[in-house]
């Protein structure tokens, strides 16, 4: 399926940094938490729920659940970290079809730039989909490295301090997460 021109130009308006990169139509989606969900460096100064919704997670996760568009995380936290992390906000953190923690999940062999977490992520959805149907949000150069080493797309939505330099990996750049346009990768748009 070829996208529409509109929608691939939609998608460079948005873009702190955009290469030619062809998007392909995917039908999963797989988030980090650091950084992408949480802004695990400001916990300490908000509460999880104005930072999620700092960062447009709300919409965009209950956009995904309500159009039936799997959905999961890729983290390298440890099992009980998340739970920490996750606690006060288990109804967001519930509607995720599974949670892989790459710090204590024994099929995780390698950590990030390492493709092993996406891949394990991948395999975990009911109808295990091909890695090139799942679209990776990061925040960091080597999750953006080892989502396309596991043949995945990847989102980034990186510090504004990183350097545009650490970005070309990325499929596409944005500022926020509010900024994604999911019928760029053949996702349900926004209503």
């Amino acid at each position: 399926m070829r996208l529409p021109i509109k929608i691939t130009q939609i998608v460079k308006n948005v873009s702190r940094s955009f290469t030619t990169k062809k998007l392909h139509p995917v039908s999963h989606v797989i988030f980090d938490m650091d950084g992408v969900l949480l802004d695990t460096e400001k916990i300490h100064e908000k509460s999880v729920a104005e930072v999620a919704s700092k960062f447009g997670v709300d919409r965009l996760v209950h956009h995904l659940d309500k159009n039936k568009v799997p959905f999961a995380i890729a983290t390298s936290s440890t099992k009980k970290s998340f739970d920490l992390k996750t606690s006060r906000h288990k109804s967001l953190f519930s509607l995720f079809n599974h949670v892989v923690t790459g710090g204590s999940d024994p099929e995780v062999k390698n950590g990030k730039p390492a493709p092993d977490i996406f891949l394990t992520c991948a395999s975990r959805f009911p109808d295990k989909p091909h890695p090139n149907k799942c679209l990776v949000f990061e925040d960091s150069p080597n999750g953006v490295r080892g989502a396309k080493e596991a043949g995945m797309q990847a989102v980034m939505i990186p510090d504004n301090l990183l350097s545009k330099d650490l970005c070309t990996e990325a499929t596409v750049v944005l500022g926020s997460i509010e900024d994604f346009v999911p019928e760029a990768f053949g996702l349900p748009s926004f209503n």
